[in-house]
């Protein structure tokens, strides 16, 4: 299935004038982020963004594989995001870089990958498990014909299968940057329930190897225990019984002068 191009997006800027943790300091104090603009044609540029701005576009997903026109002060330039430093604690974008695109030119990105008619697939149906080897695609793309998503189809995939890259049609001038083999997307796995089904069997093995049950027969020729107890309405022999009975008579003290 042909991919949907991406459409291009703008975002604004302005320039700052100096660069360094100083400068950075400053703009972030402002509510503003800090960025870098590089790459040819011409030198690396500082600019600011609105914090608030950038964080919106951001949380829409796919920011390092879309490209933007930025507007610099009412100059745009044509520039793809490459890194986004956030703070640790906040969460929030502390500084950016972009990479500028010049017109036809091809950029090294990653596309993410999506999954279709999954209730059509017999082995999810029958409790498989969707097993994603690769959330994103890495690919050589023309600039501006990045697309959104590569888009995989589900359909008659039973427990054991896997997806190849092959099972998409990339679009025009978009070639994987892995070339030598049809790497694996996907795979359609066994459900963890039948997964634990080997280890509960050997359990039962092992169980079926320990000591027999009270009352079972002792082995031939094995000793009886010494504690056993009698069975119910067994009965003790007579002169056994006395003797348990009486309490041993206590010894005589030996007559006192006598030798």
């Amino acid at each position: 299935m042909a991919q949907k191009a991406q459409q291009i997006s703008e975002i604004k800027a302005s320039a700052r004038a100096r660069s360094g943790t100083g400068s950075a300091r400053a703009t972030r104090r402002e509510k503003r982020v800090p960025g870098v603009v590089y790459g040819a044609p011409g030198a690396p540029q500082t600019i600011a963004l609105d914090a608030n701005d950038l964080s919106i576009i951001i949380g829409r997903g796919k920011f390092l594989s879309t490209v933007f026109d930025l507007d610099v002060d009412g100059s745009k330039t044509r520039v793809i995001p490459r890194e986004v430093q956030l703070d640790p604690i906040k969460d929030m974008p502390i500084h950016v870089d972009f990479q500028r695109v010049a017109p036809g030119a091809r950029i090294r990105v990653n596309v993410p990958v999506r999954f279709v008619n999954e209730a059509l697939s017999p082995g999810l149906k029958r409790g498989g498990v969707l097993n994603i080897v690769r959330h994103e695609v890495e690919v050589m793309a023309p600039a501006d014909k990045i697309p959104d998503f590569f888009e995989f189809n589900l359909e008659g995939l039973e427990i054991g299968r896997s997806i190849h890259i092959s099972a998409t049609k990339l679009p025009e001038g978009v070639t994987p940057t892995i070339i030598n083999r049809d790497f694996t997307v996907a795979t359609v796995a066994g459900h963890k329930i039948e997964e634990e089904a080997a280890p509960a069997t050997a359990a039962a093995a092992t169980a079926e190897g320990a000591a027999p049950a009270e009352g079972a027969a002792p082995a031939e020729g094995a000793a009886p225990a010494a504690d056993a107890k009698a069975a119910p309405g067994a009965k003790t022999p007579a002169g056994k019984e006395a003797a348990a009975a009486k309490p041993a008579a206590a010894a005589k003290p030996a007559d006192k002068g006598k030798k």
